[in-house]
């Protein structure tokens, strides 16, 4: 996963959308996604459910999965399609990173910043105007973090809902919420760079190479290597088990001693969201006066250990042995290189394509008295993301049956 530094947003950024330039620029957006992030080609599935919502003069909320840093790229290119600019919220360390003309392009695209990190009532605010308001789609990722998982939603936060039920309740127009599911696919064999990155990993922790193991099994052995070491620094041994078991017991362990040093209580909350509240308190508290050096460090020490329950919780822990694809393997890598390897962004490994598949409407209610509906809503567009990424998946599986077949 990507390390960025954990602290609250040092400025905002709000949106400027030009549809023209966003339209005038398509082009050089399709050279970027070609060489940044090796994507040829964006297939688009259901583009109606978001046009026809539109053309209703309904406010659209675009709820995709987010698994590649190739997402901004790909529904940039379904929004192409589907003949409309966007609105994105977007984590401000996005825009931090660029430079000002970057900034500029970002904001003219519809592009704004949020604070994750913190309540961020602004951000909110903005979202919720921008759909009540405004005829293009709002799209927010509800992962909030990128996971490298292509075939597997991990649990959807609630945040992306509550803009839409708080929109509802002061819209004059249906708001509705569009399930959006992205996959990818390699397009050219991207095995022989795999390969050479399960080497480097290897010889990180002083392995040889281990060339004569099928690269699925390597992947699993140096897993369970990695977590052995994370056993041993916070267990002072090593655990038996199968390994998602094991990865979810580390991550609850570690998360479960910060929430008790910071004196949270987060029952009911889903580990993402766990995390975020503990953060959360932390940045709070280093940003009191007279702090002393002890404690800050102590302070820092639990923003790491919750780096760590993040890192964990990406990984499955049977997301390859499960179903050993190309792209599953890819991924796991992916992973591995910015987690053990620390580069800053995954090397893409060869061409690629992408299917961006929009799942049928959801509308939201402004009835105040409806109890329960952000979560409510939270659930059925997740569950509705990964049918559509279970229902892709299925299809690819046929058409790759009847291709051997016909050899």
């Amino acid at each position: 996963m990507n390390r960025y530094r954990m602290r609250f947003a040092p400025q905002v950024w709000t949106p400027a959308l030009s549809p023209t330039l966003v339209d005038w620029l398509r082009p050089l957006r399709r050279k970027q996604q070609i060489r940044d992030v090796q994507l040829d080609r964006v297939d688009v599935i259901g583009q109606r459910y978001v046009s026809d919502s539109l053309d209703a003069g309904y406010g659209v909320m675009i709820m995709p999965n987010h698994p590649s840093h190739a997402d901004p790229f790909a529904i940039y290119a379904a929004a192409d399609v589907i003949g409309t600019a966007l609105h994105v919220m977007a984590t401000w360390h996005v825009f931090q990173k660029k430079s000002r003309l970057v900034q500029w392009i970002l904001r003219k695209h519809g592009c704004f910043s949020v604070d994750r990190e913190a309540n961020d009532i602004a951000a909110f605010r903005l979202a919720t105007g921008l759909l009540r308001d405004k005829k293009q789609p709002l799209v927010i990722f509800p992962e909030g973090e990128i996971y490298h998982c292509n075939d597997r939603v991990t649990p959807f936060r609630e945040g992306a809902s509550a803009i839409a039920v708080a929109a509802a309740r002061k819209s004059k127009r249906p708001i509705v919420c569009v399930p959006c599911a992205i996959r990818y696919r390699y397009e050219n064999d991207p095995t022989e760079k795999l390969l050479e990155t399960m080497g480097q990993l290897e010889e990180s922790i002083f392995w040889r190479r281990r060339i004569e193991r099928p690269l699925e099994k390597r992947i699993y052995d140096f897993a369970e290597a990695l977590l052995a070491v994370k056993e041993l620094e916070y267990y002072g041994e090593t655990k038996h088990g199968q390994l998602p078991e094991r990865i979810r017991s580390l991550g609850d362990f570690i998360l479960e001693h910060v929430e008790q040093r910071q004196d949270l209580k987060t029952a009911n909350k889903s580990l993402p969201e766990r995390v975020k509240t503990a953060r959360q308190a932390i940045i709070v508290k280093l940003g009191e006066e007279n702090l002393t050096t002890e404690k800050k460090d102590l302070l820092c020490d639990d923003l790491e250990d919750l780096f760590l329950v993040v890192q964990s919780f990406s990984y499955p822990g049977n997301y390859v042995t499960d179903k050993p694809s190309i792209e599953r393997m890819a991924e796991t890598l992916d992973k591995f290189e910015e987690d053990v390897l620390q580069q800053p962004t995954a090397t893409v490994k060869a061409r690629r394509s992408a299917r961006v598949c929009f799942g049928e409407p959801i509308e939201v209610s402004g009835d105040k008295k409806i109890k329960g509906q952000t979560a409510t809503l939270t659930s059925q567009i997740e569950h509705a993301v990964q049918k559509m990424l279970d229902e892709d998946a299925d299809q690819l599986t046929a058409v790759n049956t009847a291709d051997s077949t016909s050899v």
